[in-house]
């Protein structure tokens, strides 16, 4: 195989693939509010919408103020709290729909309400309120948000499901939080991208022993549409500067996956499994600041000689962040 000429270069937006969740299965219901890039101005509390500052810590924890004027001083029963609603599914699960955190007065005029990283928040986008005493509680728009301890994290060594968080702002001007919890994880790197397939640098975490896991572990592609029909291909150590046992690398040829192709479009989401087979970790790229990948980060598609008729195929991450590698109808030639 030609090895890869370098990383591939973002380009305009493309249509997306159905939105899964970490399993690869579709959502039950499709998020109403898509997030894009919104700034508000801080709002008092008690006027509509008011405005909510966040900032996050590097362990997957969230900070939240509030502007409050007149009720720092409040004394007696105390019942604001800032509410967390998950959105369509939660139901199915059996996991928590809403999770309702304390908001204390700060001593500075403002409201203050903490979701350490130690509180598991089960995954999805939870909807943001704040609520005092019996009123109804009221939605609340993104003011300025701090996510710089986001940027490039690299956590510690633990066993524990990784704990990811990250506040963005709804098509609707709303503050809203989408969450991830995954162990063990493999964090989808530099993505480097030639005719004959894709080569990926990845990082696993939430591993006992990263390097025991990893010896022997595969990368398995998934078809979509039909689970059982499986490629793999080896991982291999990342042999870059700075790279540790945590490290890997494989390269996943466009051909193998063609070959199931029969028109429309096949996407297969990407897992590494370890080499006892006992245990998987989606790859996924959730350890910075953005929200939705899908937006921001796409690829240009490589041609590909598929039997059943002309193709393309490039990688692509879901509404979940999770990598997923797309075969499809190669567009007509416009002469």
């Amino acid at each position: 195989m030609t090895p890869p000429t370098g990383p591939a270069e973002p380009r305009e937006h493309t249509s997306p693939d159905e939105p899964t969740g970490p399993s690869g299965t579709p959502h039950a219901a499709s998020t109403p509010e898509e997030p894009t890039i919104v700034s508000a101005p801080p709002q008092p509390f008690g006027v509509e919408d008011p405005s909510v500052d966040c900032i996050a810590d590097s362990a997957g924890g969230l900070t939240f103020d509030l502007d409050a004027p007149g009720l720092a001083d409040t004394s007696g029963d105390w019942s604001a709290a800032l509410v967390l609603r998950r959105r369509a599914g939660a139901a199915e699960t059996g996991e928590p729909e809403e999770v309702r955190l304390p908001l204390a007065p700060d001593g500075g005029g403002r409201l203050r309400a903490v979701l350490p990283s130690t509180v598991a928040l089960p995954e999805g986008r939870w909807d943001v309120y704040a609520a005092c005493a019996d009123a109804e509680p009221r939605r609340l728009v993104p003011g300025l948000a701090d996510l710089r301890s986001l940027v490039d994290r690299r956590p510690g060594p633990s066993t524990s499901p990784l704990a990811v968080r990250i506040p963005y702002a709804t098509k609707h001007g709303n503050l809203s939080l989408r969450s991830w919890l995954r162990g063990p994880h493999a964090e989808a790197g530099d993505l480097v991208l030639d005719a004959t397939g894709m080569t990926l640098h990845g990082r696993l975490y939430r591993a006992a022993d990263p390097a025991a896991w990893l010896a022997g572990a595969v990368v398995e592609a998934r078809l979509r549409r039909d689970p059982d029909r499986v490629r793999t291909v080896p991982v291999a150590p990342a042999k870059e500067e700075g790279a540790d046992d945590q490290d890997f690398t494989c390269t996943l040829p466009f051909a193998a996956l063609a070959e199931e192709w029969q028109g429309g479009l096949d996407v297969w989401d990407l897992w590494v499994r370890g080499a006892d087979g006992s245990a998987t970790a989606r790859i996924a790229r959730i350890l910075d600041d953005v929200a939705d990948k899908k937006q921001i980060f796409t690829y240009p598609a490589q041609t590909v000689d598929a039997s059943y008729a002309p193709a393309q195929a490039g990688p692509c991450y879901t509404a979940d962040n999770d990598l997923a590698l797309r075969v499809d109808e190669r567009p007509p030639t416009v002469r």
